[in-house]
């Protein structure tokens, strides 16, 4: 079964909400990266283990790309595309585990989770964590219509998808993107909690 086959199709509410989610979190992946608290392998290892489950065929494509480029090995990579992630660093699993969790619970994870992710993590690197779950799920938001448009054009459309939802996505990306930025900033002024 390819990752296109079992890919996920989002609401729009669904979109939007993790489109804000996730420009709410990026700036918190960057602090994370930028104190040290995550290198790129950890990084990659946490969007594969969402795209997989969102399995989106765009951003397989060029995360697994991303993560030769991090110096993961071809074995370590396919496993990821299995949903296996055996070859990773036993320190990382926790944040693995959860970022399936994330994805799986269609970004509404269990607050017990997220309280043991920042218990082992700490704060920052929890929240950089989140950041990086977050723009990976941006990414398959958008991935996965923007791939089924590209497969209609190939004559391999996906049966569970219409153009018009390829369509309306997209455009209605272009949107809620505004509003999405304000109600972040919003968000984040006003001291929302990040999971809720």
């Amino acid at each position: 079964m390819t990752a296109q086959s079992m890919q996920k199709r989002f609401s729009f509410g669904e979109f939007y909400r993790i489109l804000r989610d996730g420009m709410r979190t990026a700036p918190r992946l960057s602090r994370a990266r930028r104190l040290g608290l995550m290198d790129k392998p950890f990084m990659e290892r946490i969007m594969m283990a969402v795209t997989e489950v969102n399995g989106c065929a765009m951003c397989s494509y060029a995360h697994s790309r991303m993560a030769l480029s991090a110096g993961m090995s071809d074995s370590e990579i396919k496993k990821m595309l299995d949903g296996r992630f055996d070859d990773a660093p036993e320190e990382q699993m926790t944040a693995i585990l959860f970022a399936q969790h994330y994805a799986d619970s269609r970004a509404k994870p269990d607050s017990k989770l997220w309280s043991r992710l920042t218990d082992r993590y700490g704060t920052i690197r929890a929240e950089g964590i989140l950041g990086a779950i977050r723009i990976i799920m941006m990414g398959n938001a958008l991935g996965i219509p923007w791939g089924s448009l590209i497969g209609r054009f190939r004559r391999k459309a996906d049966p569970r998808s219409s153009l018009a939802y390829e369509v309306g996505m997209l455009f209605g990306f272009i949107a809620i993107f505004p509003v999405a930025v304000v109600d972040a900033v919003i968000a984040g002024v006003t001291k929302r909690p990040l999971i809720r």
